[in-house]
């Protein structure tokens, strides 16, 4: 009796998949669509902004950028709806320095958000900083 007991409460939950697997079901990039894109202001992907203190997700509908720390870019991604990635698996990324200091920072989180994005199969159109 113990045994049906214990067998019938027994559930049986689907391990929930980690970021890169969710992020691997996004068709993979296609620059045909992306590479001319004659403005970043229409580009429809995500767009990161490495900055001193992380990395920044631009949120164009209300233009503001979410801070977020490398370890956290991934999961932040795979949330997003598929509707935000049009062009496929590829980000648009920027840098942002607000002085000569910031630049040892930036270029840090800049390799480790460009390695973060590699190991995901992740493709990064590198956008100049403005």
């Amino acid at each position: 009796m113990v045994l049906l007991v214990g067998g019938c409460s027994q559930e049986k939950t689907q391990p929930v998949p980690d970021a890169a697997t969710i992020l691997a079901a996004i068709p993979p990039a296609d620059a045909a669509q992306y590479e001319h894109v004659p403005d970043m202001k229409n580009w429809r992907n995500p767009y990161l902004i490495v900055r001193a203190d992380g990395v920044a997700l631009l949120d164009a509908a209300d233009n503001a950028e979410i801070i977020l720390k490398p370890d956290d870019l991934l999961g932040t991604l795979a949330h997003l709806p598929a509707s935000n990635w049009p062009y496929g698996r590829v980000v648009a990324v920027t840098e942002s320095r607000a002085s000569e200091q910031d630049g040892v920072a930036v270029r840090r989180y800049k390799g480790i958000v460009g390695g973060v994005l590699e190991g995901a199969h992740i493709a990064v159109k590198w956008v100049p900083a403005a």
